[in-house]
């Protein structure tokens, strides 16, 4: 524990090899991920604990252990990845290791994603309960544009999370519209002493292409919630019987 304790004081300066420690050969899984969660656990404590006395929350973007803190992050996703082509590697342990990281530690979610995204790859056959559970610990307003793109189109998400990436994908569309562009045809007329500098209106084409976007996510979330309240109802069925 001692000898652990110390690795989670140097973490920060790690590399993915360093974790990716074989299991014996009685083993279930490839790597002995139950170490490195101890490892990871005693570096969280360690870094709240300094802090604490800083007067800063360890994830803070104003605390001096941030950077620590994102670099582990970085290294943990790389991690996960690592681990999910692991065919006998458990739900469980899989989330309890991801959902260490507090919520507020990533400023994107795109690692977790990919790392969630090849779990549910190398585990086709997990019931849906399941896959809810992984998608669950991603924030789909924490991912990028490419990202929300690959998991709108990404069949081995549950119906559910593709509905919200496609929901806050909306979202952000219509406040790239609302924040940056003004409609010449519904522009307000006002005295020249009135207006005011505003920000560079977007081009006309980019615009109509946003908006034709728009109209595309609509369509596909009414899709989707057509398609999950069919689900539901099969469901239903089954239970029945």
């Amino acid at each position: 524990l001692d000898l652990e304790r110390r690795i989670g004081m140097q973490l920060e300066y790690a590399t993915l090899d360093d974790l990716l420690i074989p299991c014996a050969q009685s083993a279930e899984t490839v790597f002995d991920v139950d170490i490195v969660h101890r490892v990871l656990l005693s570096f969280l404590q360690q870094e709240e604990n300094r802090d604490r006395l800083n007067a800063h929350p360890a994830y803070d973007s104003t605390s001096p252990s941030r950077k620590s803190v994102l670099r582990v992050v970085k290294l943990i996703d790389a991690y996960l990845a690592e681990i999910a082509t692991d065919v006998n590697l458990k739900v469980s342990k899989f989330v309890a290791f991801a959902e260490l990281l507090p919520d507020n530690a990533r400023a994107v979610d795109d690692a977790l994603y990919r790392a969630i995204d090849i779990y549910l790859k190398a585990h086709p056959n997990l019931p849906e309960v399941e896959r809810r559970k992984i998608c669950k610990m991603m924030d789909c307003q924490k991912l990028s544009q490419e990202a929300c793109t690959h998991a709108a189109q990404n069949e081995r998400l549950p119906v559910q999370a593709v509905v919200q990436v496609l929901y806050f994908e909306q979202l952000r569309l219509r406040k790239a519209l609302g924040g940056s562009y003004t409609d010449p045809e519904n522009a307000v007329q006002c005295h020249p002493s009135q207006r005011v500098v505003s920000t560079p209106l977007l081009p006309r084409d980019t615009y109509i292409s946003l908006r034709r976007e728009n109209r595309e996510l609509k369509l596909e979330v009414a899709r989707m919630k057509t398609r999950l309240d069919e689900l539901e109802r099969e469901h239903e069925n089954m239970k029945q019987e």
